[in-house]
């Protein structure tokens, strides 16, 4: 009897956190994006292992960026040519591997996200070999999924802005602390970095017990609480120092003399034509 009770309340929890997953998955309405990304100019410029970072539009996304302080609410791992698919409409190949909570760990093709705002984090130093055993971990990921029955790391998120002072926002991302939260985090793409040795986070004390990356008690406390719990979130590729920031228009060129400025003068900003 008891284990019929347990079989019949995990049907119902996961059934539930289904339907809190699609509830936080739907489009949150006023989302416009600043710069949108040309998948052409992000394609010549990403490298296997570039992380991509998002700036998503669902309910779920003004939660994750409330709560670390980000305009980064996603991130997925570019993998090039490596990924096992294509898509079947546009025979487009899927460059790019991300976990959603829904659906797990899958490959996407990276127009995607043409019309969001996005940022691309590279690693440094990584050699060739070490930019492949990457791409490998997260291609040997592909598949999958996340237990939803821990319907309390999915319904906090019903409630995207909690009134909580900022030094506890991120905190918050550890409650519950199962599946579902793994999936809403970039954990997985910090496991495919860690798996060749490679730093998100830096230091918090050397071998001579210094602490030369963190410059307060309050940043050395967060690197702690976030490995301990293994929530790495986007921000954590943007902030980090071993992680450099790519600008596509920069790499492809740019050259200020080119613009077509408008007869009126340069707007508010320098914006031009």
């Amino acid at each position: 009897m008891a284990a019929l009770w347990h079989m019949q309340r995990m049907f119902v929890f996961d059934h539930l956190g289904h339907w809190i997953t699609r509830r936080l998955q739907s489009e949150s309405s006023g989302y416009q994006p600043y710069t949108p990304s040309d998948p052409e100019v992000l394609r010549k410029v990403l490298r296997p292992g570039d992380v991509l970072l998002i700036e998503g539009n669902q309910k779920i996304s003004v939660g994750i960026k409330y709560l670390t302080q980000s305009t980064w609410s996603h991130a997925a791992l570019f993998v090039g040519n490596a990924a096992p698919a294509v898509d079947a409409a546009t025979r487009e190949e899927f460059g790019l591997i991300e976990v959603l909570v829904a659906d797990g760990c899958i490959a996407v093709p990276l127009s995607k996200y043409e019309t969001f705002n996005t940022r691309i984090c590279r690693p440094m130093g990584l050699s060739d070999d070490e930019r492949a055993q990457v791409v490998d971990y997260m291609i040997g990921k592909i598949g999958t999924r996340y237990d939803l029955k821990n319907i309390i790391d999915l319904a906090r998120f019903l409630f995207p802005t909690p009134p909580v002072p900022v030094r506890w926002r991120r905190r918050m991302i550890a409650l519950g602390s199962g599946e579902p939260t793994r999936a809403i985090c970039s954990s997985l793409i910090a496991q495919a970095f860690q798996s060749v040795r490679y730093p998100i986070l830096p230091s918090v004390e050397d071998e001579a017990g210094h602490r030369p990356f963190v410059p307060s008690p309050y940043s050395r406390d967060e690197i702690l609480h976030i490995r301990h719990h293994s929530l790495f979130t986007p921000r954590d590729f943007d902030l980090s120092p071993f992680f450099e920031v790519i600008k596509p228009t920069l790499e492809s060129g740019f050259d200020h003399r080119r613009l077509k400025w408008s007869h009126h003068g340069p707007q508010v900003g320098g914006a031009a034509e």
